[in-house]
């Protein structure tokens, strides 16, 4: 597999392994034809898991190789991934107040951002979407990082890894779309096609991130710790109140969605250290 994408530039490779992320998006949505509803103790495990997915990512994928690399760049290691990480957070912030949403398991009156008319299966969807900016932009400023080699220090295959770990928390992050959808009265192709929508972003923010950071090299640092700090933002603002909200689970729904978290993250952990 790393010999294949060796064979394409940065940005053809980013592409690539986001259409595999958005795949996984796409076939996590398709579980909407088998099930009709979902158990809020096992969708709270899942928005746990991808949690947990997200911040061992941060870390090991995207802030650690932006340390070194800003090192290498002679830059004040701290101060860049600082700046970065922050300027992630307040991306996010932004989007969140000017792009329209709702969070699932809300009544429409919650819908956040600007008011619109837009009608609430598009406002869900927005909410998901909002999810995988960073998490595209993640993989295509890891591509493009390790296309410098020896002077980033990172590689394919960590940039791989970063794009199958990704992968895996989206499986049931499109079934936790598609599925509550459906029990609200969509039909299944509705319910999946909305669902699917979701990760459509992915791609084109992971070629954005891989195409700049290819061309302003002095930003990759940045880049690396900006997507970090965005993809934080959106565990800490949405998927982890998600995972706990229904409090008519008492407390063993926190902790499902907090173990969800752990085993999330050890995975994220093990596949980045062992193979990346």
């Amino acid at each position: 597999m790393l010999n294949f994408l060796e064979s394409f530039s940065p940005v053809q490779q980013a592409l690539i392994a986001s259409l595999f992320t958005y795949g996984v998006t796409a076939l996590g949505a398709g579980l909407v034809f088998f099930f009709k509803t979902i158990n809020k103790s096992i969708l709270n495990g899942m928005l746990g898991f991808a949690a947990g997915v997200m911040i061992a990512a941060s870390f090991w994928s995207l802030l650690a190789p932006g340390i070194e690399m800003a090192e290498n760049l002679g830059q004040v290691p701290y101060l860049t991934v600082a700046i970065g990480f922050l300027l992630g957070g307040a991306f996010l912030y932004l989007v969140d107040r000017l792009m329209p949403h709702l969070h699932m398991g809300l009544e429409s009156s919650k819908a956040e951002g600007p008011k619109t008319s837009l009608q609430r299966s598009i406002l869900l969807v927005l909410a998901i979407t909002l999810h995988n900016i960073p998490e595209g932009l993640a993989v295509g400023v890891a591509f493009g990082a390790a296309a410098l080699g020896d002077a980033s220090g990172a590689t394919i295959a960590g940039a791989s890894v970063l794009a199958l770990g990704i992968g895996l928390q989206n499986f049931p992050e499109g079934a936790a779309v598609s599925i509550p959808l459906r029990r609200e009265g969509y039909t299944r192709g509705k319910a999946f096609f909305l669902g699917q929508s979701s990760g459509i972003v992915e791609p084109i923010s992971a070629v954005l991130g891989a195409y700049a950071v290819t061309v302003i090299q002095p930003i990759l640092p940045y880049a690396l710790a900006f997507a970090a700090g965005a993809m934080i933002y959106v565990v800490v603002e949405e998927l982890i109140p998600e995972a706990q909200m229904d409090s008519k689970l008492g407390k063993s729904s926190t902790d499902i969605s907090t173990i969800g978290c752990m085993i999330g993250f050890t995975v994220m952990m093990v596949l980045d250290v062992a193979l990346g």
